[in-house]
């Protein structure tokens, strides 16, 4: 397992000199540990050591997440339910190939919540739903009647270990090969894991250049980017004409240096860089989730006053900031306390009906910035049910979660196009694998079905075919040995649910 530092290797060489790290650039100020960006020394810069780096004149500025959908993970740890009671699955045919009775009892559903009864269906999302599903109940609570109307998704039938950290679930390492990244971060997580969650990654994956920063709470967020005193008692865009100026200063004294071009230009990609970031971050309100009125403070804000003093709601608030503006590429939300199999399940459906409100207020997040969005939901095993019911208030009178059960697993990939709602590569890939009539994952319908890491390439395919760049996964993955399992050209087909939303 590798080693978590919530820091970035960076080294530069040049064939005649030594190597230059991230502790040398620590120490000339140009680098600043645990995530933070920072403003540099000019001192630091102009009177430190000669050695040789190498650094291309394009100094890698860059708007809006490299272009690329945001894309968040909600790690759901402990083993929930999500196929059947919240997203329907079924046989061969789809979700609505209906399975036994037997089947549905044993992911929760009486006889008279079956998909076959009338009412029991929801489609807003053109993925299909329970209609009594807490996860989509809390979606609704927290999106407009037009969100959900530009969503669309697919389950994906695939069993996963129960109740453990040890699934190659997260596709974080994927995502970000794939190219996308942030303006401050590549990839960010709410836990201090190699992941930002629970559960691990695909070890074919590993970026070593690359560890997901902690983020979950608001002052993670606004401590991101340190800019000293130089914004003190001005606004932001006088601040950055004062780097500006210091800029042009420095360029004439980088010019009567001795130093190669390359270390010129490592220099004087440091000021820009300095003053691109004064420009755009240093208005606290920039980053700050709490000073943001769509997320928190008004009468239609996502988050009441009350909920964004909840550690979930500001954790979400936290990550969702970073990952819709582009300021980190992607990330992971964990949320613990699912392994509720208590002989209860009203536990389930309150822990559930959170989760879709996590869900909901990300999807909402980005429609009200006019953004693209992935998300991708999963768990480390499931829960079933022996069909004793649990009929209080909160339990609905739904079947009680007896057990951890990995033969009921499913994971759950939902898209949001503020242009419409994103269409499938054909009506029956709201489903991929699926369901035997008993209620266990048929094991052999996909290469993904009986194995976590392909499950992942899953999720990472899925992405890429959203920018239409299929080619783009056999090329950085398929060519390279990696996720060989799903197959390549045309028999990645079967693995795809998403036609293109984003060239």
């Amino acid at each position: 397992m590798r080693k978590h530092n919530n820091q970035t290797p960076l080294g530069f060489g040049h064939e005649n000199h030594r190597l230059v790290t991230r502790r040398d650039f620590l120490g000339q100020g140009m680098v600043s540990g645990l995530g933070m960006v920072t403003a540099p020394s000019l001192l630091g810069l102009l009177g430190g050591s000669k050695a040789m780096a190498q650094a291309a004149p394009d100094c890698g500025i860059s708007v809006g997440g490299a272009g690329k959908i945001p894309f968040l993970c909600i790690d759901l740890a402990g083993g929930a339910n999500i196929a059947g009671s919240n997203v329907l699955v079924g046989g061969p045919g789809g979700q609505l190939d209906y399975l036994s009775p037997e089947g549905y009892s044993k992911l929760g559903l009486p006889a008279d919540m079956t998909p076959d009864k009338p009412g029991q269906v929801n489609a807003e999302m053109g993925l299909l739903f329970h209609s009594d599903s807490a996860f989509l109940r809390g979606i609704q609570s927290k999106t407009s009647a037009a969100t959900r109307g530009n969503m669309n998704g697919s389950v994906i039938c695939a069993r996963s270990n129960n109740d453990t950290g040890n699934n190659p679930h997260n596709p974080i390492f994927g995502i970000n090969k794939a190219g996308a990244n942030g303006d401050l971060l590549p990839i960010i997580g709410t836990e201090n894991s190699d992941t930002g969650g629970k559960s691990t990654f695909p070890m074919s994956m590993e970026n070593p250049t690359v560890t997901p920063t902690k983020v979950d709470r608001p002052s993670d967020v606004t401590g991101l980017v340190d800019l000293g005193g130089l914004v003190a008692g001005l606004e932001a865009n006088e601040a950055a004409a004062v780097m500006e100026a210091v800029e042009s200063i420095s360029a004439l004294k980088i010019d009567k240096m001795t130093e190669e071009k390359i270390v010129k230009d490592l220099i004087s990609c440091s000021y820009s860089q300095s003053s691109d970031l004064v420009a755009r971050y240093g208005n606290p309100s920039a980053l700050n989730p709490m000073l943001d009125p769509l997320i928190v403070g008004q009468n239609n804000s996502i988050f009441s006053d009350n909920e964004i003093g909840q550690d979930k709601f500001r954790k979400t608030a936290s990550v969702m900031k970073l990952i819709v503006n582009g300021f980190a590429g992607a990330g992971t939300i964990e949320f613990g306390g699912y392994d509720y199999h208590n002989s209860t399940r009203s536990r389930g459906e309150i822990r559930d009906f959170e989760a879709g409100q996590a869900m909901g207020a990300v999807f909402e997040y980005a429609a009200r910035l006019n953004q693209q969005l992935m998300v991708y939901v999963f768990s480390d095993g499931s829960v079933s049910s022996n069909g004793e019911l649990d009929n209080s208030d909160d339990g609905r009178g739904k079947g009680i979660w007896k057990s951890d059960s990995s033969s009921t697993s499913a994971s759950l990939m939902l898209v949001y196009d503020p242009n419409g709602q994103p269409q499938l590569t054909s009506p029956g890939a709201h489903q991929l694998g699926y369901y035997r009539p008993s209620g266990d994952i048929e094991t052999t319908a996909a290469p993904f079905s009986n194995n976590v890491d392909l499950l992942a390439y899953t999720a990472v395919l899925n992405y890429m075919a959203l920018h239409n760049d299929v080619g783009g996964f056999e090329r950085e993955f398929t060519s390279q040995g990696l996720g060989l399992g799903l197959g390549s050209g045309a028999a990645l087909d079967a693995s795809i649910a998403f036609q293109p939303i984003r060239a």
